[in-house]
């Protein structure tokens, strides 16, 4: 159960995050880039939530 509410309150502050970033007025280019970063970001915190890379750089949440 930890790890659904861990997942879930990652893809909530990652989703605020990715809306606040898409407010900025960026090149195309630059755009592009950033969503691509967002992509791989995204992919990584789920498998280091699930345990299937090594999260160290994600503290755990303590409710």
């Amino acid at each position: 159960m930890n790890l659904i509410i861990n997942l879930i309150v990652y893809l909530v502050v990652f989703g605020l995050i990715w809306w606040l970033i898409s407010l900025l007025p960026l090149p195309a280019p630059v755009a592009q880039i950033v969503r691509v970063l967002f992509i791989v970001l995204l992919i990584l915190i789920v498998l280091s939530v699930f345990g299937i890379l090594p999260g160290g750089y994600l503290p755990p949440i303590r409710l």
